[in-house]
Formats: C-alpha cells, structure tokens, sequence
C-alpha cells in the first residue's frame, strides 16, 4: 500500500529528477560537455599495408552567445588539434540558426573563422557549406574568411592528396537544400574530375545524398541532424525532421554502412532553433580509415575532453 508519505517522495523524486534533466539539456550539456568520438572504419580501397588516415571533423559550430562563442570555438579547435589528425574536415552551418530571444549576441564570421585558426594538420583543413550558411547571406563573406585562413572550401570540387605514399581524392558537394538540383547533379559533376580507383572521401553537409552515391565513394562524412539535439531512451530522438524516421532512422546520427560503402554523421557542437540538448552532447569526431583486417570492432568510442 502506497502511504500519503510515500506518495509525496517519489512525486518529489519525480520533479526533483525532472529539474535535474531540464538543467542538464538548458545549461549544462550545450555550453559545457563536450564528447570526443573515435571510428575505426575499414575499407578495401584504402590498402592494408598503409598506415591508417586519422580524420578529424568539426560541423555544425552555429557560432552564437552565450552559446557557442568565439572563445569556446577556439577551444575546441585546440581540442580537436591535439588529437593530432592527419587532415581536418569542417562539414558547415557555422552561423547562428537560434531564435533571437536566445541570443545574446551574434558571432561575426571574422570572430568565428579566427577561432578556428587554432586549427592545424599535415593535410590541411577541407570544407563545405551548410543551409544555414546560405540561407543566412552569410556564404561570400565565409568563403573569403576560408580562403584567407588558408582553408580549402570544396564546392562541387575534388583534390587528389597523398598520405604516406597513398594517394587518395576528398571532394565537397553543394549544400543539397540550397541546390536546385537536390544535390544529385552536383555531386555527378563532383565525381566526374575524379580519376583512377584510389580511396574517395566526400564532405556534404546533409547526409542524405549518401542514399544515391556510388559505390566508389568508400567514405561520406556529414552533420546537419544535430543528432536530433534530444534523445530519450525507447523513444527516440523526436527533434528530427520526418525525413529521418523510419528507413532513413540510421541517417540520424552515426555510423551506416551501406553495400560496402561507409556514413559518418556527427551530431556536431552547436544548436539550431531551441538552445537544449540532451544525451546528445557536442561532438568532435576523429575518423581513422584504414585498409580491411587492420582494426578492431567498428564500434565508438566516446570520451569526455
């Protein structure tokens, strides 16, 4: 039988447990946690006698007070730096996607993109643009900061680069939203300046362009979902858009593989539209390609910076 007294206790355990999570998805996950996620990704383009390339992925930053300021965005950067990835890629949506009654202040692009100067690695550092970018006015001004910062802005574009006697090509297709084509012919326009059979990594920011790459592109990166920003145990992550439900449900947040072929999508650092996040914490993302047989399970490994 359930007493007056017992009744009281666990309604207040209740409310108590409630208060709890608000605090940590309102205060604390979004501006103070920060996970390090490890993939260990096989694939038989990349050759089993060659050394694994060690990637390291920023996306999604929505640079904003008091949420993600220019500090912290420096910060995270040295975070990502001394992990010491062979090449750095950022996957878009730098500008600020929150409603203005939860902003403080806007992070201008040179405040943001210096930030980001703490970012270094042998391979340089890729990237792509995301809707918010675009839809922003923002993409000129940031394609100039990029350029100036020495960062290589992929825009339906691929390079070839070598890792210790691999060579292997990175190409970067348009924001999909924002093309007139949905993507599709960006990214054949993309593959067709791609020679040879050598490892292929693609940059996007949207992730569901993976559904309609080739085969030849053994690894896809991407951001854009946030992860949901939310997720409840048996429930889900029910922040989603509908396009990413049901057989689309594993384009969320990440690792798929699909017919040989590999997606990584990262729930990246920032917020869009609502300042929470729960058990979804900002993310920075190492990637560590390498040749089939050479790794352990392809499973990640998440850690606390």
């Amino acid at each position: 039988m359930i007493t007056r007294r017992r009744l009281l206790t666990l309604a207040a355990g209740t409310v108590g447990t409630g208060l709890l999570g608000a605090t940590n998805a309102f205060a604390m996950e979004p501006r103070y946690r920060l996970a390090v996620t490890d993939w260990d990704i096989e694939h038989p383009s990349w050759p089993a006698s060659a050394p694994p390339l060690r990637i390291g992925v920023m996306t999604d930053i929505h640079a904003v007070e008091p949420w993600m300021p220019a500090r912290r965005i420096g910060d995270i950067a040295a975070r990502l730096g001394a992990l010491k990835p062979d090449m750095i890629v950022l996957l878009g949506d730098y500008v600020n996607a929150l409603r203005p009654r939860f902003v403080s202040r806007s992070v201008p692009v040179r405040e943001w993109v210096a930030a980001l100067a703490e970012l270094s690695a042998p391979l340089g550092v890729h990237a792509v643009l995301g809707n918010h970018d675009w839809l922003s006015g923002e993409a000129p001004s940031i394609r100039r900061a990029f350029e100036k910062a020495g960062f290589n802005l992929l825009e339906n574009r691929a390079v070839k680069l070598s890792y210790r006697g691999t060579p292997f090509w990175i190409a970067g297709v348009v924001d999909q939203i924002v093309s007139p084509t949905a993507g599709i012919r960006d990214l054949e326009g993309t593959l067709d300046a791609v020679t040879g059979d050598h490892p292929l990594i693609m940059l996007c920011h949207e992730p569901d362009i993976f559904r309609v790459a080739p085969k030849r592109v053994a690894l896809t990166l991407a951001g854009h979902t946030h992860g949901g920003q939310v997720y409840i145990p048996f429930v889900g992550r029910p922040g989603l858009p509908p396009q990413y439900s049901g057989d689309n449900a594993d384009l969320a947040y990440g690792h798929v593989e699909e017919a040989g072929r590999h997606l990584v999508v990262s729930s990246g650092l920032g917020l869009s539209h609502m300042p929470v996040r729960f058990l979804v914490p900002p993310e920075i993302v190492t990637i560590n390609l390498r040749g089939v047989g050479t790794s352990g399970l392809n499973i990640p490994l998440t850690s606390e910076a």
